[in-house]
């Protein structure tokens, strides 16, 4: 394993930070693992710091392909972690909202620059990333339709849906994005939680980074079965929002099978505790997204459901 320092962001109050990635093997820049850009993706670095343990044991027993390199990069925001902000807390921006980048702009977008020109060599660039929405997913891998993508490959990560979504005129300044139209190969992986540790989903994601690194032929190690992926778009995804403000409660959560006309949570006055509203499901299907957080704003979604497919 080595250690490279990709850039330093100087500090007026105190030494630079630098962004890390951890390098297996020599050769072609086969995959990069980036994790948290945002301060509160603590499931994202914790999946990242994972995958380093478990290369560097792969590595010591000669399980890196010869010819292939894979580079692991847990976080690029540690100021951010470190005084848990989402957003890079000098700006209040989001770094995942900057690439390309400008070498001569604000700091975060020489931040997403600078990483950019690193991680834009790479075949395939696989992100952990999390929902502009505190909330729970279903793990799925995810990219956008920008003609460039490759769903076929992304089924090799082995869970069980990969959605392919219509990119927004925001969406173009995503990592993501700007990836695939410079010829990396993009995925992105939503791996349950974001500012906490969920060990079973933790599992299940790390499991297919392993899963598609060894069928990519860039390591060579034990892998378990995957599921068979279904891939979605966004005409599958209904999204259930609450025209009301006030405390959240739900009663249905990411996993569940529902059926149209059943209740998903209740939006309640915050003072008496009288229901202002009743959430349910238009649709047969599964609770692909869980809003999580303990309140909830009037046209706020708290549901996305993967609709059943009709036979």
């Amino acid at each position: 394993m080595k250690k490279d320092i990709l850039f330093t962001v100087p500090s007026y109050f105190r030494e630079g930070m630098n962004i890390m990635g951890y390098r297996f093997g020599k050769g072609e820049k086969s995959c990069v693992v980036l994790g948290a850009l945002r301060g509160d993706e603590v499931q994202q670095l914790y999946v990242c710091a994972r995958l380093v343990s478990f290369l560097r044991e792969v590595e010591r027993d000669g399980g890196i392909q010869p010819g292939k390199s894979v580079m692991v990069v847990p976080t690029a925001i540690g100021f951010s972690m470190n005084v848990g902000s989402r957003l890079w807390a000098p700006e209040n921006m989001d770094i995942n909202r900057r690439f390309p980048g400008d070498a001569e702009g604000s700091t975060t977008a020489r931040i997403a620059g600078a990483l950019f020109e690193k991680l834009k060599l790479y075949r395939y660039g696989v992100q952990l990333t999390s929902f502009y929405q505190p909330g729970s997913f279903i793990p799925h891998v995810r990219m956008m339709d920008t003609g460039r993508q490759n769903p076929e490959l992304g089924c090799e990560f082995g869970l069980p849906y990969v959605y392919v979504r219509t990119p927004r005129s925001y969406d173009q300044t995503t990592l993501n994005y700007c990836w695939q139209m410079a010829g990396t190969q993009a995925y992105s992986l939503y791996a349950g939680k974001t500012h906490e540790v969920d060990e079973n989903a933790a599992e299940q994601t790390l499991r297919a980074i392993i899963r598609f690194l060894n069928g990519r032929g860039i390591i060579r190690s034990e892998s378990t079965p995957g599921h068979n992926s279904t891939v979605i778009t966004n005409d599958d995804i209904i999204t259930v929002s609450a025209s009301s403000a006030g405390l959240l409660r739900r009663v249905k959560f990411a996993g569940a099978h529902v059926r149209r006309g059943e209740q998903l949570a209740f939006v309640m006055n915050p003072c008496d505790g009288s229901v202002r509203e009743v959430l349910k499901t238009p649709v047969t299907g599964m609770l692909f997204f869980v809003q999580d957080g303990p309140f909830i704003i009037e046209h706020s979604p708290v549901f996305q459901v993967l609709a059943s497919q009709q036979g």
